[in-house]
């Protein structure tokens, strides 16, 4: 056997990689590596370790600090069967806030919970879910590669549900009563088994809901009253996109993969912020843009100074850059190992180290941490 290390991301080197600390965000990055076993880390601007949860799940995507300090984190539900092999991927389950020493203070569950739940001040969790569709209703849905469905011909719709802090489901929409089935097409390339594959879902400032829906390349506004789509980006303006935000002067910060980008004969990756006349206000990709792509998953912070903290997640790459797009702070995960189930190991059979998002926070944001230091 060779004595070179084959994990290419791994040889290039890990841990703190650049560091501008005049022009950086002062704070602590929370992330949760995919294949972690339940590790949730928060480094300070050097790359050091200055807490870890030991949780009892791996991710079901991400982790995130709410007011007051407690942690929020989606677990993957144990003992499930795969609806169809890139399931165990992306699911969830188990929605629960720990204490700073790991304690849980409270769980909600929901088998077909995936990719995102937001957690709200009152204790209610707003999330993504699916439900089954079968015979015409599958039928209906248009695009994909065809016969790529589920087992049974089925087609897993996306649901965003909402429950109170007792797990009482106040609020639900559904991917099949709102969304027009030509207008929300998937991709040609993408598998029938999933539509539209709302990857994020978070509150707005107005009380309606923001999401993006991935195989589709759409991000959307859903009306909180009737569930209708009161904006929509145009088509092209993103592609296979993730984790839209939505910034002070409401505009949405959106992280776009750029799978698939029409016009575009070599994919890149890039930062963008939209605002509500549909127009690109902000860019930020590579100098060399063909250096930052990732295909899938990632994530977009907008920081209190105006800078961005991005999530390159396949690489486990965090980096961070300045109004202007310089990078003043970047980060490799040297967290590597393999998933567990033999579904997802087929399909990612290398140890990644990969990350669905990253959060900054700032000191006061942590007050248990500052008063243990």
């Amino acid at each position: 056997m060779s004595t070179v290390d084959q994990n290419q991301r791994r040889r290039r080197g890990t841990g703190l990689i650049a560091l501008d600390a005049e022009r950086a965000f002062a704070g602590y990055t929370l992330f949760a590596p995919l294949t972690g076993g339940g590790a949730v880390h928060l480094i300070d601007l050097r790359g050091e370790d200055v807490h870890t949860w030991r949780l009892p799940y791996r991710p079901g995507r991400h982790a995130r600090i709410l007011p007051g300090g407690d942690l929020a984190y989606n677990g993957v539900l144990p003992g499930e069967k795969a609806l169809f092999p890139m399931w165990h991927k992306y699911r969830g389950g188990v929605l629960g806030v720990y204490a700073p020493d790991g304690t849980l203070l409270r769980e909600h569950r929901d088998p077909l919970q995936h990719h995102d739940a937001h957690h709200l001040d009152d204790g209610g969790i707003l999330y993504t879910a699916l439900e089954p569709l079968t015979g015409t209703e599958a039928a209906g849905v248009r695009g994909g590669v065809p016969g790529s469905e589920a087992a049974g011909g089925t087609v897993w719709a996306d649901t965003i549900k909402e429950v109170d802090a007792e797990g009482n489901e106040v609020w639900s929409w559904r991917a099949a009563d709102h969304l027009d089935r030509e207008a929300f097409a998937l991709h040609p390339d993408y598998a029938r088994e999933h539509w539209p594959l709302i990857n994020s879902v978070t509150p707005l400032a107005d009380g309606n809901i923001l999401a993006s829906l991935r195989s589709v390349s759409a991000v959307v506004v859903i009306s909180r009253a009737t569930g209708e789509i009161l904006w929509r980006t145009a088509p092209g303006t993103v592609s296979q996109q993730h984790h839209p935000t939505e910034l002070r002067d409401g505009n949405f910060l959106v992280f776009d993969n750029g799978v698939f980008r029409p016009g575009h004969d070599v994919p890149y990756s890039r930062v963008i912020e939209i605002d509500r006349a549909g127009s690109i206000a902000w860019e930020y990709h590579d100098p060399a843009r063909e250096s930052f792509f990732a295909p899938f998953m990632g994530s977009a912070q907008r920081l209190p100074n105006g800078n961005t903290l991005v999530t390159d997640s396949p690489a486990g790459r965090l980096f961070e850059v300045t109004a202007d797009g310089l990078l003043v702070w970047e980060y490799v995960v040297p967290y590597f190992g393999g998933y567990e189930e033999a579904e997802v190991r087929g399909l990612f059979p290398a140890e990644p180290n990969a990350v669905f998002r990253a959060y900054r926070y700032a000191a006061d944001e942590l007050p248990w941490l500052e008063a243990g230091r």
